[in-house]
């Protein structure tokens, strides 16, 4: 038999350094060279000597900032806009996800009814089509089947109330873009959702029926609680996709509904990139996702540790 691998091994070590620097080492970079001018990043002379600067930060927040910044003419990122659309397609999607997706992995664990078994294997399989695959259909859906006439009792209440011409359909909104999200997220929700639900005792189930609670009570306060770690997990990978998916949300938003990703290559040129307001964007970009991990990382630890033993 061979001998066990030390742990405490220079080997061992030197792997989890350059793991580390792989994954630490672009976010640094991209925070160092989020406070540089455009002509030291692209000198790439200055490395860490350089002398550091807002301006960048200015530029992309220029819409929020309570002052205008002098070196700028005019405000033409509106990452204020962006952010919010962003926030709110992230968490409206998120949490719609779960919802669902919470009642599918119950109904397909503690259920019984014909192609159940396929329904559940074919879940992650459904997730693994790539979103470019969607991008056509969603698209002349979102634009043609699935909007109301302008001419319409509904369609014409909507354009009075709130003004605009043409028809009103879901592309160019946040809720087609909700919908879309939420039904590519939640066939990965049901799938880990089910190891969770799985392992909630049955007698704790029928012992909340025998005090009289019913069939929503059970699901809400008795098995809900007991898998938070699998939400929570869920939680973090949906909102993750939610936040930084760009291929569907620049075909189906409009300049009202485009979210950061889409602002930042826009930002982008043939004939002008500026690299310095592109970093600061980024790290603007991954400010949100960082807090929420951070908030639920003694949830996610749990819930991918307990997700990964088969009750």
């Amino acid at each position: 038999m061979s001998a066990p691998t030390q742990k405490n091994s220079p080997a061992f070590f030197a792997v989890i350094v350059l793991l580390v620097i792989m994954s630490v080492g672009p976010v640094i970079l991209m925070f160092v060279n989020s406070f540089k001018l455009d002509v030291d990043i692209i000198s790439g002379t200055s490395g860490l000597i350089f002398m550091p600067t807002i301006q960048n930060y200015e530029t992309a927040l220029c819409d929020v900032l309570w002052y205008e910044p002098e070196p700028l003419d005019f405000c033409a990122l509106k990452f204020g806009g962006a952010f919010k659309n962003s926030l709110i397609i992230a968490l409206i999607s998120t949490a719609l996800t779960l919802v669902i997706g919470s009642m599918a992995a119950y109904a397909l664990v503690r259920f019984r009814f014909m192609g159940r078994d396929t329904v559940s294997a074919t879940t992650l399989m459904v997730r693994m089509v790539p979103p470019a695959v969607l991008l056509v259909p969603v698209f002349g859906l979102w634009n043609n089947e699935f909007c109301l006439d302008r001419d319409g009792l509904i369609g014409g209440a909507i354009r009075d109330m709130f003004g605009g011409r043409g028809d009103v359909c879901l592309a160019g909104t946040h809720t087609g873009i909700i919908v879309i999200y939420v039904a590519m997220n939640l066939p990965f929700v049901i799938w880990i959702l089910q190891s969770f639900i799985v392992q909630v005792p049955r007698s704790l189930e029928e012992a909340a029926r025998v005090d009289g609670a019913g069939p929503f009570q059970v699901f809400f306060k008795v098995v809900l609680p007991l898998i938070k770690p699998g939400l929570a997990a869920a939680a973090i990978f949906t909102f993750r996709i939610a936040w930084n998916e760009y291929l569907l949300a620049s075909a189906l938003s409009d300049r009202n509904t485009k979210t950061v990703p889409i602002l930042i290559v826009n930002n982008m040129s043939e004939f002008n990139v500026e690299w310095g307001v592109i970093m600061a964007t980024g790290m603007l970009l991954a400010i949100p996702p960082i807090i929420f991990t951070l908030f639920a990382s003694r949830q996610i630890i749990t819930g991918m540790t307990a997700g990964a033993v088969k009750g």
